[in-house]
């Protein structure tokens, strides 16, 4: 008998210089009438991002260990288009769309079945430990070209 392979959490994929994220609706993330509650689309998306930014190589957690910084919302837009449902499969999508030295605006689609459901844009800012904007690291801020430029990152 094999061992069994371990089983890790979902993670998304590159194509295009774009980062597809799958999520599914569970009965949670629901209202009263079945619809995908509104805040949760930002969870969704939340949870994109920073898949995005682990895969690309960009060490979230390690950056803030070592006290160095970290990232934190600063602007966000979100427009809802159509609902989504209980089970159903969701992509979300994220591209870089601007780079500046200590923030980054990325735009963000979730999409079911090749329809949009909901488009956002969200600029993070690298903040140091107490919280003022810094410079981003050089490495990120590479990785954040290739990605604007559409290169597939692959570590």
């Amino acid at each position: 008998m094999h061992a069994p392979v371990p089983l890790k959490p979902a993670t998304g994929r590159f194509r295009d210089g774009m980062h597809e994220f799958p999520v599914r609706v569970y009965f949670e993330d629901t209202d009263l009438s079945g619809l995908i509650y509104h805040a949760n689309y930002l969870r969704y998306m939340e949870r994109a991002r920073s898949d995005m930014l682990r895969l690309a190589g960009i060490d979230q957690r390690g950056s803030h260990d070592r006290g160095d910084g970290f990232y934190a919302v600063t602007g966000l837009t979100i427009s809802y288009k159509r609902p989504a449902r209980l089970d159903d499969e969701l992509i979300i999508v994220s591209k870089v769309m601007e780079i500046r030295p200590a923030s980054c605006r990325i735009h963000q689609t979730v999409m079911c079945d090749g329809q949009i459901l909901t488009d956002g844009e969200v600029t993070v800012a690298y903040l140091s430990p107490g919280g003022r904007p810094q410079r981003q690291p050089k490495a990120w801020i590479d990785i954040f070209t290739r990605l604007q430029k559409g290169e597939d990152i692959s570590l």
